[in-house]
């Protein structure tokens, strides 16, 4: 393993994050800090309580999942999306560097940036709402899956994206739709029956399920299933990513 050529590749996609800090950390902060604001003040002041829980703390798992899943797409996508557009990457590609350690080093920055950026959503968030944990261990499992899950995906929009129009499709126009109607400000038992079943399967109701089930212990959906889920997920975006390297997609001329 060239655990060098991981750490340069890594410490490059984080000094990104360094030069576009407003873009990367502030926007996001302030973006959930309004969320909570507008949904706490309107929705907050008329639904008091969901399954026993405050309103504003039963949306926080959901909001951080919001931010977490659009900032390991983002990253993961743009992270080896913008060498492919310089042509940089065939420098890469070119180097005694193999599949594992180049996912090794993007995935793991994008992840990284997800987390510490979802660590601050629930910072900030405990300034607003008081949050408890039941099982900080399997938070983390959940936090942490999830972030190395959506980074593989993103990591396939990049290498599948021709142009900036394609890079940004998915991960605007179809994460966070997904994410606000996978429970993200409800539970799908306020539903009616027809779209109960409609919303299991959406695979995001799974992670926001379980991710919520490690703070209060309620849950949309066994939390086994959810684990089930994004081990799942994670699975078929690594089976997707090494047929990718093994025939070249989008990386040979």
């Amino acid at each position: 393993m060239n655990f060098e050529a991981i750490k340069s590749i890594y410490l490059f996609e984080m000094a990104r994050t360094r030069r576009t800090l407003l873009q990367s950390v502030i926007s996001p902060v302030i973006s959930t800090s309004l969320y909570f604001i507008v949904f706490g003040t309107a929705i907050g002041s008329r639904i008091q309580e969901v399954e026993g829980v405050s309103y504003g703390a039963f949306i926080t798992p959901g909001l951080i999942m919001l931010t977490l899943l659009t900032q390991c797409v983002s990253n993961g996508s743009f992270g080896i999306y913008f060498p492919k557009f310089t042509g940089t990457v065939y420098e890469i590609l070119s180097a005694p560097i193999s599949m594992t350690e180049i996912l090794a080093g993007y995935v793991g920055a994008a992840a990284t940036k997800g987390l510490m950026i979802g660590t601050i959503i629930l910072i900030t968030a405990s300034f607003f709402v008081d949050i408890s944990i039941a099982h900080p261990v399997m938070m983390v499992l959940f936090f942490v899956l999830t972030a190395i899950s959506f980074s593989l995906f993103g990591f396939i929009i990049g290498m599948w994206a021709s142009n900036f129009e394609q890079l940004n499709l998915i991960p605007m126009l179809v994460v966070p739709p997904l994410t606000f109607l996978g429970g993200s400000f409800y539970s799908i038992n306020m539903l009616p029956p027809f779209w109960q079943t409609v919303s299991h399967f959406n695979p995001v109701l799974y992670l926001i399920s379980g991710f919520r089930w490690s703070f209060y212990e309620i849950a949309d959906v066994n939390p086994l299933i959810s684990i089930v889920m994004i081990t799942g997920f994670l699975a078929v975006c690594l089976a997707v990513i090494s047929w990718m390297f093994r025939t070249g997609y989008k990386l040979r001329n």
